[in-house]
């Protein structure tokens, strides 16, 4: 179910009018519900290391270079493996300015990447979870669903029983509304489905806060 299917079923689920066309979602809370959306899909992303966004990166790594190397990764690295040795990362950046990096080590500094001075050129794979949430028509990953035919990266039909009940949610954001109960009660389920189907191990349990507004 793409970006607008979504905010439609959240229309739906409003008692709403839905809409034939992107370019009619003019009102206030059409406006409302498209920010929503997009604020639950990075929330929900971005509270767990999920599964359905790692990814993988090869980068190179110049000889006895210690002015770091341009960091490509749109994420938070979980292995960088150099030579079949995973490295271990340290706050501390200046050792490896001054050529002082210990072995299997490396840092991060704005948009540079800094290792050991090497004798040869090396290749570093990087595992890592990526910072995008969405993913256009064309198979683009991006950050936010902006148009009709982009697609949330939480794995279908979660995304759409999460996106849209936690939507109405915080939409409402009111205990009493009629629906809250089982909007609260499905976002909660989809939820358990979605850490039940996307965890390798049974005692790897992330969780998902949805505060209101």
């Amino acid at each position: 179910m793409n970006f607008f299917e979504i905010i439609n079923n959240c229309l739906l689920e409003l008692n709403y009018r839905q809409v034939n066309n992107f370019s009619e979602l003019i009102k206030n809370d059409h406006k409302k519900l498209i920010s929503i959306i997009n604020i639950i899909n990075k929330e929900i992303c971005s509270a767990h290391n999920w599964n359905f966004l790692l990814r993988n990166q090869t980068i190179t790594i110049p000889k006895k270079s210690s002015k770091g190397v341009q960091n490509p990764v749109n994420g938070r690295i979980l292995h960088l493996i150099i030579d079949n040795k995973k490295y271990k990362f340290v706050e501390n950046f200046e050792q490896f300015l001054l050529g002082q990096g210990h072995d299997f080590t490396y840092s991060i500094c704005n948009d540079k990447l800094f290792f050991p001075k090497f004798k040869t050129e090396k290749t570093a794979q990087v595992i890592y979870y990526s910072k995008n949430c969405a993913v256009s028509k064309n198979g683009t990953e991006k950050e936010d669903l902006t148009d009709p035919d982009d697609c949330s990266l939480i794995p279908m039909p979660f995304a759409q029983q999460l996106l849209t009940y936690g939507a109405c949610l915080r939409l409402k954001a009111n205990p009493s509304y009629i629906r809250f109960s089982y909007w609260m009660s499905m976002y909660k389920e989809a939820l358990v489905n979605l850490k039940s189907k996307t965890c390798i191990d049974s005692h790897y349990s992330p969780h998902v806060i949805l505060h209101r507004q």
